[in-house]
């Protein structure tokens, strides 16, 4: 059986992205295939656009957020013709294999051309919302979750000062991994996720009746996908009379200096990925199981990941 010759290498963008690529590079290089990147994710995959990587082309990227091999959405690439160009890429630049980091889309596109087009991939979960089904732990998850308790910490002095309450919007579309993770380390009074239910006016009666008690600050973490800060501070402020602020993350929550487990998580998965290229297992999705690199089909990655809140969450209201 032929062994692969040359490696593509597809990312989208969040802290340890290039951790992961020096990893699998460098991981590449040992088991002797070359290795190629491609820019702007499945745009530059629908455009040809490419760059060869080496182990001294890595050199230097490990503590680097983003991705050096840049990203961007490409609607083109759910059509069919815009898949074929994609494929007409690989073609043009010998590329046996693919390695695609990224979260559900990025793998989504990874399954596409596994199944459709038997392209031999495997996907590498990186993404800051750990919602990757199958995956206990997605490559930056960690980070991010570090970076905003970071920036809640800061808010915490200024509310303790002014005495105010604060209403603080972390990212989290469909999954509040870093809203729930935030909020309990953070010590929060509240957590806004899109996996539960919430009632402002309960939630604003906590306020008044602790108010009344002597506490004088109030921090309430809330996930994009289910509220947006502005809107539960007005809410608040109307309901209790109380000075409420919002503040809202943003994007800084997808960039910093990867934390260590990030940066050794992607070099376990690195390793791995290349490692089941050289046995011919693709179509799959590496992760951990006891602690141990595995991986699994690719099909089960992309399916919804259901995370359980409820432990946290009571946690997170046992402590306040």
């Amino acid at each position: 059986m032929e062994k692969y010759k040359k490696i593509g290498i597809l990312t989208r963008d969040c802290a340890g992205i290039n951790a992961t690529i020096r990893a699998v590079v460098r991981s590449a290089y040992t088991f002797g295939f070359e290795t190629i990147g491609i820019v702007r994710g499945y745009k530059g995959l629908i455009e040809n656009d490419t760059v060869k990587l080496t182990p001294r082309s890595v050199s230097g990227i490990i503590n680097h957020g983003g991705t050096i091999l840049k990203t961007a959405r490409s609607s083109r690439f759910r059509m069919a013709d815009g898949q074929k160009e994609a494929l007409n890429t690989l073609k043009a630049n010998n590329i046996d294999a693919l390695v695609v980091i990224g979260g559900n889309g990025s793998l989504s596109g990874a399954y596409t051309l596994s199944s459709k087009y038997a392209v031999p991939v495997v996907g590498i979960p990186a993404t800051i919302d750990n919602d990757i089904n199958g995956v206990s732990m997605s490559i930056g998850a960690d980070t991010s979750v570090n970076v905003a308790l970071d920036a809640l910490d800061k808010i915490r002095d200024t509310a303790t000062s002014l005495e105010r309450i604060f209403v603080v919007e972390v990212m989290g579309r469909d999954c509040g991994y870093i809203g729930l993770r935030v909020a309990l380390a953070g010590g929060c009074e509240e957590a806004i996720l899109p996996e539960r239910k919430f009632d402002i006016k309960k939630i604003a009666r906590e306020i008044k009746d602790g108010s009344a008690k002597g506490k004088i600050t109030w921090i309430i973490i809330v996930s994009e996908g289910k509220a947006k800060a502005v809107d539960i501070a007005k809410k608040i402020n109307k309901i209790t009379n109380l000075e409420t602020r919002e503040v809202v993350l943003g994007h800084i929550q997808r960039g910093g200096r990867p934390t260590a487990y990030d940066r050794m998580l992607a070099a376990r998965y690195g390793f791995h990925a290349v490692e089941l290229l050289t046995k011919r297992r693709t179509g799959r999705c590496v992760t951990l199981r006891d602690n141990k690199p595995s991986d699994i089909p690719l099909s089960r990655a992309i399916k919804k990941k259901d995370m359980e809140v409820n432990d946290y969450y009571k946690l997170i209201k046992l402590l306040t």
